[in-house]
């Protein structure tokens, strides 16, 4: 009677034992193919022969993760993204005809991972639907899905599709963050698990850039007269938006923090400051302060206020060339054939009036996204945002992306009003707020909507923002969809009999 009963249970047994060494074989072995591959790369100038065998492999581990952890995936790629582009294989210049393809764009690790993202996402969301989660959330999430649709919709004619196409998958991986964040934000400690990871992915970023100006080489840009660092992004313009969505929220943050993550936050914040300044970008800064007002004012912070108004006098004293850079505003000259340096809000206001007409052709639906910079003699995207919806999404695009401006504004404002000032819930409403004024401003003249690197974070701090707008004050967790399901079921007889 036994000897069957332990032969059942060897079996078993046994199977899980040669699955775990076939597992492991097939690790040694991709492995192994990830450094010789690599290796025999390092021989060669085109760094694409070392870069992708290593995304490729990390590619299959962040896979295997999203299949039995989703959660700690997201959180993960949340964690590194800002550190990605330091290994891009594409050029500076994003889509530009003359310097990158859509191809090109495609082979980045960063775009790599944003695919990877999105089937991840749409798995995990097919299996939460199938368990009988009804994915309820605020009205940003229809609006993003709707101007996303508007991006597909205007691709379909577009010149060069293969482009137009990489630009709607952009913009849904943004829309995705959103979407899956919303979701898994149900209770104070997820919020938390968020709010630490986005502020961990400012460690290599800082880190890396604090090595350099130590060695005193820092990575940066020569553009025009003046220097301005990058950190590890390709772009300085693109370093300092993201400094300045991370300097928004840790302002608005600091009032709920605790003495331990004040140590923590206030080098944090001074760093990011420091750096935001030497990216010489006035966009950015100009965005960055604008969020930091609102969040001085919605939390009463009268000191804020006058932490504003001091490094606005002192900045352009203690960090070289900042004042240059905004004296140029009040020139006359430009520079021809780019936004460079100089009196770039005249280049601006002139290549605006060459874009709009490029809508004329087909008003409703576009010319198609990421077209602008294939059909004009600068090779540029339009530099604002709103024109861009416009030109590349027509009006259907630009009606569903005001809406987007309006929901990142309306449930920060509504998230205020359920909670209390000097709380981590008001904190965050107050910072996601702050962050959406921040990306705002920066839409007006610079090309934010595509912006991946960024707008994830923007995206996270929304969501947070829609947890505090959706969470029962009680206890803190926002109702399981199927718990309501379930229980309006179990209240139904009672009604009947009633």
């Amino acid at each position: 009677m036994t000897a069957p009963a332990f032969a059942d249970q060897a079996v078993p047994a046994v199977r899980r034992s040669r699955l775990g060494s076939v597992a492991l074989g097939c690790s040694v072995l991709l492995v192994f193919g990830t450094a010789v591959t690599a290796g025999f790369g390092t021989t060669s100038s085109d760094k694409r022969w070392v870069v992708l065998p290593i995304a490729a492999f990390l590619g299959c581990l962040l896979a295997a993760l999203s299949m039995t952890r989703y959660a700690a995936f997201v959180l993960l790629l949340l964690g590194t993204r800002a550190s990605l582009d330091l290994f891009k294989l594409s050029g500076a210049s994003a889509g530009n005809t003359a310097t990158n393809s859509a191809a090109a764009r495609g082979l980045d690790p960063s775009s790599i991972l944003s695919m990877l993202f999105l089937v991840a996402s749409a798995l995990w969301l097919i299996a939460q639907y199938s368990t009988g989660r009804r994915l309820r959330g605020t009205p940003l999430r229809l609006a993003l899905l709707v101007f996303v649709a508007a991006g597909a919709i205007s691709a379909v004619d577009a010149a060069t599709p293969q482009a137009s196409a990489l630009e709607v998958l952009r913009i849904l991986s943004v829309a995705m963050m959103f979407l899956v964040l919303e979701l898994l934000i149900t209770s104070p400690e997820m919020l938390l698990k968020v709010l630490y990871t986005a502020y961990a992915s400012l460690i290599f970023p800082l880190g890396y850039t604090l090595y350099g100006l130590a060695l005193g080489n820092p990575a940066s840009e020569v553009k025009g007269s003046f220097t301005r660092i990058t950190g590890p992004f390709s772009q300085s313009t693109t370093f300092a938006r993201y400094l300045a969505f991370m300097l928004v929220m840790g302002v608005a943050l600091w009032p709920a923090l605790s003495r331990r993550q004040r140590l923590l936050m206030g080098p944090t914040l001074a760093l990011s400051t420091g750096c935001l300044l030497l990216t010489l970008t006035r966009g950015p800064i100009i965005a960055g302060f604008a969020g930091l007002l609102v969040v001085a004012v919605v939390q009463r912070r009268k000191g804020l206020l006058l932490g504003f108004f001091v490094t606005l006098v002192c900045a352009p004293v203690l960090v070289p060339g900042l004042a240059a850079r905004f004296a140029d505003l009040g020139s006359g000259s430009q520079v021809v054939g780019g936004a460079e340096t100089g009196n770039t809000l005249m280049w601006r206001l002139n290549y605006w009036t060459e874009v709009l007409p490029l809508a004329n052709s087909n008003p409703i639906t576009g010319i198609g996204l990421d077209m602008t910079q294939y059909n004009t003699s600068q090779a540029k995207q339009p530099h604002n945002d709103f024109i861009r919806a416009y030109v590349e999404t027509g009006v259907m695009g630009l009606a569903s992306y005001l809406s987007v401006l309006w929901c990142l504004v309306s449930n920060p404002l509504r998230a205020l009003g359920r909670s209390r000032l000097g709380t981590l819930e008001h904190a965050v409403a107050a910072g996601a707020l702050g962050s959406s004024v921040c990306f705002i401003v920066g839409s007006m003249g610079a090309n934010v909507m595509s912006n991946v690197v960024c707008v994830w974070y923007l995206a996270a701090f929304a969501a947070a923002a829609s947890y505090v707008l959706r969470r029962d004050p009680v206890t803190g967790l926002v109702p399981d969809d199927r718990a309501s399901m379930v229980a309006s079921r179990e209240r139904a007889p009672r009604a009947v009999g009633q």
